[in-house]
């Protein structure tokens, strides 16, 4: 990434690519700043992810979840100080692999601040954080997959998602008791 201060004029612009390509355009973009020396008009080249938590036949796996499928956001200098499309870097972005085009066609609109401020936003917050793929609601029965208290059925009670973890009463003996549980050690039950 190079350095953004030197560069003036610099907006974000959506860039619209090929289906599961994201990834593809945005590390294309990434290598060749500094090869094709774009450096002095592009400073960031932006993919919005999540990581999300799934659980298939016991095993918990973290796949990463793009916020915006089929686009990437791309900081750079696009227009002169007259307001005239720069050719050099406009081509660079266009010709990429796996970029169809600039939302905008031939005249793209730079992102308006509270847009990008909102998926610099979105990204900031999920940093470091993993999410489950199922979301739960307070009051809905549940089953428990593993531990001590696999095959019981309860009734979340709490949810807490910054730690990721689900307070559910299960009945143990004829008795309600509620029981710390990762969002991944339960799955909803048919009657819910």
């Amino acid at each position: 990434m190079s350095d953004s201060s030197s560069i003036t004029g610099l907006n974000w612009y959506a860039v619209q690519t090929l289906s599961n390509q994201e990834g593809k355009a945005k590390k294309y973009l990434d290598k060749f700043i500094a090869i094709e020396e774009m450096d002095e008009f592009v400073s960031d080249v932006l993919m919005p992810t999540e990581q999300i938590t799934e659980v298939k036949a016991g095993k918990k796996s973290i796949k990463t979840r793009k916020f915006y499928p089929g686009y990437i956001f791309v900081n750079m200098r696009l227009y002169d100080d007259d307001g005239k499309l720069l050719q050099k870097p406009w081509y660079f972005v266009r010709e990429g692999q796996g970029v169809i085009n600039f939302v905008g066609g031939d005249r793209p609109t730079p992102l308006k601040k509270s847009e990008i401020d909102r998926i610099l936003n979105q990204v900031e917050e999920s940093e470091g954080k993993e999410k489950p793929k199922i979301e739960y609601e307070i009051g809905e029965m549940v089953k428990v997959n593993e531990g001590p208290f696999a095959n019981l059925v309860g009734k979340i009670e709490e949810i807490d998602p910054d730690r990721g973890k689900l307070k559910v009463s299960v009945s143990i003996f004829g008795r309600y008791t509620p029981v710390e549980l990762e969002y991944w050690q339960v799955q909803r039950t048919e009657e819910s």
